[in-house]
């Protein structure tokens, strides 16, 4: 190895383990709370050094937040090699997000907060959050193709305009606040229950009218549900 590959490579090493020392505060801390002097101490480093790699907070932010979407990305990936009809794929991906956010859920807190206005985006992450995401949503689209294509998904349904629908559905269900929380188990629910019966409800939504769709022709797939709603619910319902 040469000397510039060296050196590339103890600069590469620098600067994740700089990215480390950032997720660990900001996996424990408030994003106001961390500081680039703190970041600096937790990797023992001088500040200047911290700047030599990163512009500002905003950009170590974003770097720590490139990782989550990586790791979804991933996910979505693998649901796609999968040799499945397509609204098993469609199902499997909201699985995966789902899994994602019980799996890091520190992750899916700094990508929710970096989805809030206060950001620039004018760092050398923001585009590469933007284009996984954006794959992560073509991802979802061509196994809505796909699923048209074979039969297993309503042929009268755009593709993108569906793809956004379940995105914005999975991150709405995924980044509830607390307080609606607290409204579901109050009814007897628990969140897991209500996260779970989104699939009830959105297969016979997506699948052809012709297709009896039972949700539980899906766990064959690697689909898990928690179960079906609490039996005094159900009596509650009937009355």
């Amino acid at each position: 190895m040469g000397v510039a590959d060296r050196r590339q490579r103890e600069k590469e090493q620098r600067r994740n383990e700089i990215i480390d020392a950032a997720e660990r505060l900001f996996f424990s801390r408030s994003y106001e709370d961390v500081s680039m002097e703190g970041i600096a101490r937790e990797v023992e480093l001088n500040k200047a050094t911290i700047y030599l790699y990163f512009k500002n907070k905003e950009a170590l932010f974003a770097a720590v937040v490139l990782r989550g979407v990586e790791i979804l990305k991933a996910r979505y990936a693998e649901c796609m090699e999968r040799e499945v009809p397509g609204i098993v794929r469609v199902v499997l991906m909201g699985q995966a997000y789902y899994r994602f956010a019980q799996e890091h859920p520190d992750y899916l807190r700094l990508i929710h907060f970096y989805g809030s206005e206060r950001f620039s985006r004018e760092n050398p992450c923001a585009a590469e959050i933007g284009k996984g995401y954006g794959t992560c949503r073509l991802i979802l689209a061509d196994a809505i193709k796909e699923g048209i294509e074979d039969g297993t998904i309503r042929p009268d349904l755009d593709p993108f305009l569906t793809s956004m629908y379940l995105m914005t559905s999975f991150m709405g269900i995924l980044s509830m606040e607390n307080k609606w929380k607290m409204v579901i188990e109050a009814e007897g629910f628990s969140y897991e229950q209500f996260a779970s019966e989104f699939f009830r409800f959105i297969i016979p939504a997506i699948a052809p009218g012709s297709h009896n769709v039972d949700v539980r022709d899906f766990e064959p797939f690697g689909l898990s549900l928690t179960g079906p709603a609490a039996p005094e619910k159900e009596e509650r319902r009937r009355s």
